[in-house]
């Protein structure tokens, strides 16, 4: 077998090859026989010149066969390397990536005897190729490559016996497997970075065409193209050699650790650590005081830890004292990370589902306790944990990885531009052909200057700016969202943001606020009205509400969920760093926390054993519907009582308890989960109001306007979800809830008050959406993808409520089967795979308010300013001093007491200057040429952009940026086409009249052109999105119409010109091939063109409704106006002296004008036909329901096959 289909997420296939001795490959013993051939053959029959024509064909034949084993790594195969079907006989493979992972490679294929690390010597072979940081085995088993294995899917029970390598053997052969725990990269050269880019295609063939205008003596005009060339190649390399060193600052930490091997503890280095190492771990700081980051992922065995895990998703920070004031605002910063204790033994490790057990690289641990009970205990009293992932592998290295390998190169629309050049290149090819019919018919005519005028007319329709365009056009959009806080670590994803036409949200966090406010409890007394006075409410319920919580203590304050926090402030109760909460007014008991058995997405709901004056409880609080299944008594008001206020869009809580006989600590600690959360009794309903951000509502109103289509996806109750949608627009019409029929036969649609109820039916869910907004739960979905009508239903839904982090990633995937562009934002958590899934993925990570800049629209509104201007009041014993952001970066404190006020005061004075820093950084524009520099702390492992904003309106920043880039992208294919074509008719012309362009005058054309599309490059999108939608591509018929109609327009203007121009050219002919001199088809010619060039910028500028328009981009107007009054006074031969240094000669007055008065006609009917083609071909969303019908249809088939 000499293909292996692997199917990853980094790997799609292998090719098995062997490659070829040097004298054996096609780019040697060809043309050995070739050179051999022309000498033998050509120069005896043919003269010096044409032999020496021959020789250049061949030798450029060469270079060009060797280069395309550079550009292509299928070719480079195809001449270097034999496929192999049995792999002993291979010595590489080439690597096929999955979509958008990068380019293909050739990489080395390994052959290794590895030790087993058993007693016995036994030797294994091993043959294995590495790829983008990661190591690829061949499976006999499989018969496929497979990623390196890692000790992370094994059960609990594993774990739990797990002592570390038991001998050095086993270090050895772990070593050897996996290597060490290292971020190992080598850091290139500028010169290996220049020279990369040197050899980029379209950069050998810009350097080739300045060739070719160097051997017609075009000596200005190729210095100025090759300087800049030159030029914009270095800056990218440069960009790049900063990306790379920025990345290589970043280290595992090489922190002394205590490792459990060969049966005793030993001091190793965090960089020495391998996979299955036991080890020893808990806060440690280093010299300078800041706290050591964890080395590798880890599975905590015994203990618990409190983490920040700033760094898989924001800077990290050196000080707890920054972490605390980010934390107010950022969600999901710390996490309490427990042991495996209480797991079944015989369940397996899951990634996404037991994220509370693992210690993620690079993260930073802020308190730890240890687990004295555990047999094997550590000498320093840290956690005891079993190291899972190392080095590339860990959190850490795959988003190093992300930054290093996911990113192409920085242009948009490559394949299109290929494809656009190829229907350029049929008029030059048209064009030369004709020049080099009419040349062949003249005997007086030089072959290789013929030849050299066929080269450049083809040659003339790529442009050599086009590279360095499509760039700009990117890198402007990258600059632009890096000033305003989103980052994007793949670049080729802006064009995307242009085309989005649906837009998915989550709700909590992301259009609603993480501050929480407590209402109060209802659900008690039978009646359905909220009890907000805690005096009148059951002591058992406070005692929940007080206890059953993940909050815990860092360095003397609270910190946790604000929805817990908001709880414990409304009933007036105090939580202690020992795990024990109790009233601060009344005579109510103390609640000592004894076992807790934290909150997954997967089950809705948390409990903890606590203990009250010597007897023990549990306490549960989940979701109502969870809640509903596992009480013995449900009250008849109780769905009435939940629905009630869900509907008002409130958060509603189910709390419970269940007494316990007598027991002992420890058997309330090994507590199986299912025994603490069945048979509970009902203590009532808890409140919250999580109030919608301020400016979503004007956001996503703005998005609907401006042809998104808009969808709710979160974890939260689907009548709290309608209602949140309505008010923030995503539903405007009627709602319709899916869920399981009452009498348990089928599935209905109902309304959210109950009154309407229609039978669910796949086939009748489109007409429905016509005149419904619809809505369908997470317990559906098992149902729809059973039935296969998914592809049927998922599309027409507005909101999709209590859905699973992996139900959300498929809603975004049958999105893109459907054929829509789809958007995707979330806080960057529980939405990682939807991000990920999502043509546009933005995580929003933090509060910081975006800046604000000349003509860009306010994102915050005055009362949201005013908020977080204020100094919060809180008590000292639920959350931290009152600090908080103000807009311009400021800090506030207030002093504990006037005792303190001075040292108080010069915290607060360090924490302004920090965060005015911090600021500083965030708002860094650098050069404005290359694009941003993409730092650790910049990026997400969420999603490819990252917004550093408590606001949705990133959202619509990205999509104007994307907008623009469509916009810009589609007018410059525009504008180098008709220049390009222009151009090429020129040069024939010309050529056939022996007319030949000026030096001088190829270099202002040039130089004009440079300045001009540097200028449309940098027109800035329109603050407000517009209902008109862009063009998506460029072969669509506004496009071709538009540029065939246009070219039609130019071509008559051009060949009018000359055909007038001849009437007073001389009798005396110009002699061909001669050198340079101005005659009047030569001025005709070179004006003409010129004024066809302006012309054309300025037609097919594309300002309104997406970026400025040409009133608006002052410094393309300038250049327009200059140049419109440049070549005026050429034409009207106002200077002469300015005329004979461009070697133009003076035109006669009826000549003059008439071409004054043809250029004039020419712009209006070209303007006339680009606004009717933009007015009769307006950008459309998508047909997306055929393609949805037809993937439906293709589904079908497959079940019946």
């Amino acid at each position: 077998m000499s293909m292996f289909h692997v199917g990853g997420k980094v790997v799609d296939k292998v090719d098995l090859l062997r490659k070829r001795s040097l004298p054996w490959r096609l780019y040697a013993w060809p043309f050995s026989i070739l050179y051999v051939a022309w000498v033998t053959t050509i120069v005896p029959s043919l003269d010096i010149v044409d032999a020496a024509i021959v020789l250049g064909g061949i030798v450029a034949l060469h270079i060009l066969v060797w280069l395309f084993t550079v550009w292509s790594v299928d070719f480079k195969c195809f001449v270097s390397y034999n496929k192999v079907n049995n792999i002993h006989h291979a010595d590489a493979c080439k690597i096929t990536p999955a979509k958008f992972c990068g380019s293909k490679e050739v990489v080395p294929l390994y052959f290794r005897k590895s030790q087993s690390g058993s007693s016995l010597p036994v030797d294994l072979e091993e043959i294995y190729f590495d790829f983008r940081k990661q190591r690829f085995i061949y499976s006999k088993e499989k018969e496929t490559f497979c990623k390196l294995p890692y000790p992370t899917k094994e059960i609990f029970g594993h774990y739990l016996k797990s002592t570390g390598h038991g001998s050095e053997a086993k270090v050895v052969a772990a070593t050897e497997k996996w290597g060490r725990n290292v971020f190992d990269y080598p850091q290139p050269t500028f010169q290996k970075l220049m020279k990369e880019h040197c050899m980029e295609p379209f950069f050998v063939f810009q350097v080739f065409c300045v060739g070719l205008w160097c051997l017609d003596e075009y000596w200005y005009y190729s210095l100025f193209t090759l300087f800049m060339l030159f030029m914009f190649e270095s800056t990218m390399a440069k960009s790049r050699l900063k990306t790379l060193t920025e990345l290589r600052r970043v280290r595992v930490d090489s922190q002394i650790l205590m490792v459990h091997r060969c049966g005793k503890w030993v001091k190793l280095s965090g960089t020495d650590l391998l996979p299955g190492d036991v080890v020893s771990i808990g806060r440690s700081s280093g010299q300078n005081g800041e706290d050591k980051s964890v080395p590798a992922d880890m599975l905590i065995l015994a203990g618990s830890a409190i983490v920040n895990e700033a760094i898989l998703t924001w800077r990290v920070y050196s000080t707890v004292e920054e972490i605390q004031i980010q934390f107010v605002k950022l969600k999901n910063l710390m996490r309490s990370k427990i042991s495996i204790m209480g797991r079944g033994l015989e369940e397996k490790l899951s990634a996404k589902r037991d994220k509370g057990h693992v210690l993620f690289g690079g993260t930073k641990i802020l308190q730890h306790s240890p687990d004295k009970t555990f047999p094997l205990k550590t000498p320093d009293g840290g956690c005891l944990a079993v190291v899972l992932r190392t080095g590339f592998e860990t959190s850490q290295g795959k988003l190093m990885r992300t930054i290093l390998f996911s990113t192409e190169r920085v242009t948009a629309n490559s394949w299109e531009s290929g494809l656009f050049i190829l229907f350029l290149v049929v008029f030059a090819v048209i064009a030369a052909g004709y020049v080099l019919k009419k040349g062949l018919e003249d005997p007086t005519r030089s072959k290789y200057k013929l030849l050299l005028s066929c080269s450049l007319i083809i040659t003339s329709v790529i442009p050599p700016e086009l590279p360095m365009e499509l760039s700009i056009a990117v890198n402007t959009s990258l600059i632009a969202l890096a000033r305003r806080g989103i980052f994007c670590t793949e670049p080729f994803r802006i064009p995307f943001g242009g085309k989005v036409d649906i837009c998915c949200f989550d709700k909590t966090g992301t259009l609603t606020s993480d501050d929480m406010e407590f209402c109060g409890v209802v659900g008690l007394t039978g009646s359905t009205d909220l009890e907000s006075d805690m005096s009148k409410v059951p002591t058992r319920t406070l005692e929940i509400l007080a206890s059953c919580h993940a909050l815990v203590f860092v360095d003397n304050k609270l910190v946790g969920d604000p929805l817990e926090k908001a709880a414990l402030k409304g009933i007036d109760w105090s939580y202690k760093s020992d795990e024990k909460a109790l009233p601060k007014k009344g005579s109510g008991h103390p609640v000592q926390i004894v076992q807790r058995y934290h909150f997954a997405s997967h089950l809705k709901r948390m409990s903890v054993v606590v203990r009250i004056q010597e007897e023990y409880f549990a306490f549960v609080k989940g979701a109502p519907e969870i809640i509903q299944d596992r009480l013995i008594d449900i009250p008849s008001s109780y769905v009435e009582t939940y629905k009630k206020y869900t509907r008002q869009g409130s958060r509603v809580l189910a709390l419970a308890y269940k007494p316990f006989p007598d027991m002992t600590v420890s058997e309330a600690r090994s507590l199986d989960r299912d025994i603490v959360e069945n048979g509970l009794i009902f203590a009532g309903f808890v409140v919250f109001n999580c109030p919608i951000r301020s400016d979503s509502a004007t956001v996503l109103s703005e998005l609907k306007g401006s042809s998104h289509d808009l969808v709710m996806i979160t974890g939260d109750q689907a009548l709290t979800a309608c209602h949140v949608a309505s008010q923030v627009h995503i539903i405007s019409k009627p709602t319709l809830i899916l869920g399981p029929a009452r009498n348990g036969g089928g599935y209905n649609w109902t309304s959210p008050d109950e009154t309407e109820i229609i039978q669910y039916s796949d086939n009748e869910v489109e007409a429905l959406s016509e005149t419904h907004d619809l809505c369908v739960g997470g317990d559906c979905f098992e149902m729809l993808q059973q039935t296969s009508a998914a592809l049927l239903v998922i599309p027409h839904v507005k909101v999709f409520a209590r859905v699973a982090p992996e139900q959300k990633e498929l809603i975004l995937t049958t999105f893109k089967t459907v054929g829509r562009i789809t958007l995707m934002c979330g806080d960057g958590t529980n939405d990682v795979g939807a991000l990920k899934q999502a043509h546009v993925g933005v995580a929003l990570l933090n509060a910081l308010p975006p800046k604000e800049s000349g003509n860009t629209r306010k994102e915050t509104s005055k009362d949201e300013v005013a908020k977080s201007a204020r100094p919060k009041k809180s008590k000292p014993a639920l959350e931290a001093p009152g600090k908080t952001i103000s807009p311009n970066g400021e800090g506030s404190s207030r002093a504990a007491s006037h005792s303190a006020g001075h040292r108080h005061l010069n915290a607060a004075e360090l924490q302004r200057q920090k965060l005015k820093k911090m600021m500083d950084e965030l708002n860094e524009e650098g050069d404005g040429r290359a694009a941003p520099i993409v730092k650790l702390g910049d990026a997400s492992m969420a999603s490819p952009f990252t917004a550093k904003h408590a606001s949705v309106s990133p959202t619509t920043d990205i999509i104007r940026q994307g907008r623009s880039t469509l916009v810009t992208t589609l007018q410059m294919f525009k504008i180098l086409g008709l220049n390009c074509l222009a151009t090429a008719y020129v040069l024939s012309v010309m050529y056939l009249d022996g007319v030949k362009l000026g030096d001088v005058q190829a270099t202002i054309s040039g130089v004009f052109t440079a300045a001009f599309f540097l200028f449309i490059s940098h027109a800035r999108p329109l603050p407000h999105l517009s209902a008109q939608r862009p063009h998506s591509n460029v072969f669509c018929s506004y496009v071709l119409l538009s540029l065939l109609g246009q070219f039609a327009i130019h071509l008559f203007f051009l060949i009018s010109s000359v055909k007038e121009a001849e009437k007073y050219m001389p009798d005396e002919c110009i002699e061909p091939d001669s050198e340079f001199h101005p005659n009047l088809v030569n001025t005709v010619s070179y004006t003409v063109s010129m004024m066809l060039q302006v012309a054309t910028f300025a037609v097919n500028y594309m300002g309104h409704p997406f970026n400025q328009s040409i009133s608006e981009n002052k410094p393309f107007l300038f250049a327009l106006s200059a140049s419109v009054g440049f070549f005026t006074i050429i034409a009207s031969d106002l200077f002469r002296d300015l005329n004979n240094s461009l070697k133009l000669v003076p035109l006669p007055g009826g000549l003059r004008d008439k071409i004054l008065i043809w250029a004039l006609l020419m712009f209006l009917s070209c303007y006339g036909w680009e606004r009717l083609l933009r007015w009769a071909f307006p950008g459309r969303i998508p047909a997306w329901k055929k393609r949805q019908r037809l993937a439906a249809a293709n589904l079908e088939k497959k079940k019946l096959v």
